[in-house]
């Protein structure tokens, strides 16, 4: 009898958990059901989404791209829309590079599951979709936001060909539906930035100035997910440790890339959550250590043999120590810190499950683009961990273009906002700026 009782109460405990769990993965965010104004607009972009990601599966990868993939656009027909696809050869070899299979990607896409709709404290007149499972968003956009993407497509894969760590948001693929006599949208699918995020616990959105940058963090009651602004971040740190200097290193080096774009006003989007102690301990094992050094350098190779394995880096370094070059674009090398007891493990040859050798010149290579030793977990570009604090954090609202409407707007802030910080200013100061508030909060 006790022991049906004490199963009894087990099932209970773990019923409640599952709801709570449900009410929390449900915070912010409403299901897309039937019901919807939505449903049907969503159900087409899953099917047209579906034969999309089918063909690319059908078509062999291609790892060496050409202006025609850059220039390509596919139009499928269906029944009652029509799906264009843009630069397709090119969004799937992004997708590859973040190790997201074809199969994931449809999966996610095309699931079963309703799309979510966010629902946030945002200005932005656009429509947010987020995936079932969370994991991409998609995102209304405009023609011109469009337009500017893909005529910069070509140097935003450069970008993350030479800095393949970089904090900004990686676009996966671009689209437009079209129901005749009824509606023609454009919308881009993303990957979240806050994936996984069942443990976040705040969200912040910094520009770096200060007018018009604080939010009521009361959500007087409602189911919405308030992200908060700079002013509200005043007196905290971006605690990151060793990886502060990487860290403040490759914000320059993105911040140039779209300062030379012409491009304002984009933000860091940051959250946050605790690192539990088996989380702090797993970082510290060497299994732990040789998977996320194998993530974080490409390896291909394999074991062979008996070879013993090994691991070769450099020497005496780690990711905190960032040797500037004439670029500015710094240097980071991979470290594996006790963190909180100031141990270090040497990572100069690390016995583990694989043979990875490397030679001097790939670790050149790993210092020119500007590496990290990422995290073990999916969505890996976006995660950086601190000493206690684990922080996901992207680049992202980069399509605003500093053009005659916004030197005006300059103007007329100037004459409102007179020795005030506010975001509308031109791209070289933005970025100086931007860059500037990071490393002060920055710890």
């Amino acid at each position: 009898m006790a022991r049906k009782k004490a199963a009894g109460t087990s099932a209970q405990r773990r019923r409640r958990w599952w709801h709570l769990r449900q009410r929390w993965r449900m915070l912010g965010v409403f299901e897309i059901n039937q019901e919807h104004e939505f449903y049907h607009l969503t159900a087409m972009i899953k099917e047209g989404m579906q034969a999309s990601i089918q063909t690319n599966m059908d078509t062999a990868g291609q790892d060496t791209l050409t202006a025609e993939h850059f220039k390509a656009e596919d139009i499928q027909s269906h029944e009652g829309f029509e799906m264009q696809t843009f630069a397709a050869p090119v969004f799937a070899k992004l997708r590859r590079s973040l190790d997201i299979t074809e199969e994931e990607y449809m999966n996610s896409l095309c699931s079963g599951g309703c799309y979510l709709q966010f629902v946030s404290n945002s200005k932005s007149k656009a429509d947010f979709f987020v995936t079932n499972d969370k994991r991409f968003f998609l995102k209304t956009q405009s023609r011109r936001e469009v337009k500017f993407l893909l005529s910069n497509l070509q140097a935003y894969m450069d970008h993350l060909e030479k800095y393949p760590h970089s904090l900004m948001v990686r676009f996966l693929g671009v689209h437009r539906i079209v129901i005749p006599n009824q509606m023609k949208k454009y919308f881009i699918v993303m990957q979240s930035v806050f994936y996984p995020d069942e443990r976040i616990n705040i969200r912040y959105d910094m520009k770096g100035c200060e007018v018009g940058r604080w939010t009521n963090p009361d959500t007087d009651g409602k189911q919405i997910i308030k992200v908060l602004k700079d002013n509200n971040f005043e007196g905290q740190y971006i605690e990151l440790g060793q990886e502060k200097s990487w860290f403040a290193n490759q914000v320059k080096v993105d911040a140039a890339f779209l300062q030379g774009l012409n491009v304002l006003d984009y933000s860091l989007l940051l959250a946050r959550q605790p690192l539990h102690q088996d989380e702090l301990d797993g970082k510290r094992s060497l299994a732990n250590l040789v998977i996320r050094t194998t993530k974080s350098l490409d390896f291909d190779d394999s074991p062979t043999g008996s070879d013993p394995p090994t691991i070769s880096l450099l020497e005496g370094t780690t990711s905190g120590e960032v040797a500037p070059d004439t670029t500015d674009r710094g240097s980071g090398e991979p470290q594996a810190a006790a963190e909180g007891s100031g141990e270090e493990i040497p990572l100069q040859e690390i016995k583990g499950p694989a043979k990875i050798t490397r030679t001097d010149s790939e670790l050149q290579e790993f210092h020119e683009h500007h590496r990290r030793l990422l995290p073990n977990c999916k969505n890996a570009v976006h995660v950086i961990d601190g000493p206690e604090r684990r922080y996901f954090v992207g680049i992202i609202d980069i399509f605003t273009v500093y053009g005659w409407k916004k030197r005006m707007e300059n103007l007329w802030k100037s004459l409102r906002f007179p020795g005030r910080a506010f975001s509308t200013v031109s791209p070289p100061k933005y970025s100086r700026r931007f860059c500037q508030w990071i490393q002060a909060h920055t710890q």
